[in-house]
């Protein structure tokens, strides 16, 4: 594990890295990001952002969604790949958003996972971005590997245990933008199979270059 000070200078480092922590999916309402997340899943964020023009498009409303016919909304969705799954599940949250929440994306954590496909990743994400939770932490595949690699969990790969432990080391306030700098450090420096080490802003205080 990293000691306070190692942490808070990982955490500096990144943020003078990558200043502008955005989530990389294109979206204008809330749902719309719900949806996105949800498209996500297997996929690329740049495939996504290339789908969701045209499918926002064609159901510009809620309303539009949660009547829309499954087979014609999988068109749309086909190339992120288990478009089947993923239609139903933007249907089927549609209608519960309109059914149980007024229309509006919850914002509590219960509340989102009870929405069909949403998990603790999606969830967090959510209350992150949209709500500015503080303590959020959205646990992907570069958080499992770039957390590991720093140090800043001890071989854990459940995202559950990792979410938890990285919200009890982070400053609540950052956590959420922490974790959209991981992913931006995950796909320009610390990739998976070739991390450019000696262009690390972390490496000095990261596990995995030191050997330690």
């Amino acid at each position: 594990m990293r000691s306070p000070e190692q942490i808070g200078r990982i955490i500096a480092a990144l943020e003078a890295e990558y200043p502008d922590a955005l989530c990389a999916l294109e979206y204008g309402k809330d749902y719309e990001l719900l949806f996105s997340v949800r498209l996500s899943a297997q996929c690329t964020d740049a495939r996504v952002n290339l789908v969701t023009p045209a499918l926002f498009a064609r159901y510009p409303t809620l309303e539009d969604f949660a009547a829309a016919e499954q087979e014609e909304l999988e068109g749309y969705i086909r190339t992120c790949g288990f478009f089947r799954s993923k239609a139903r599940d933007i249907i089927g949250s549609a209608r519960m958003l309109l059914d149980r929440y007024g229309g509006r994306v919850p914002g509590t954590m219960e509340e989102l996972l009870a929405l069909p496909g949403v998990g603790r990743k999606t969830a967090n994400l959510i209350l992150g971005d949209i709500f500015r939770a503080p303590g959020s932490v959205v646990v992907d595949t570069h958080c499992i590997r770039i957390s590991n690699r720093l140090g800043l969990v001890d071989g854990l790969k459940e995202p559950e245990k990792i979410e938890t432990a990285l919200r009890a080391i982070l400053p609540a306030e950052k956590s959420s933008d922490f974790c959209h700098r991981i992913v931006l450090h995950g796909r320009a420096v610390c990739t998976a199979r070739k991390p450019d080490c000696g262009g690390c802003c972390c490496a000095s205080d990261c596990q995995f270059f030191s050997g330690s």
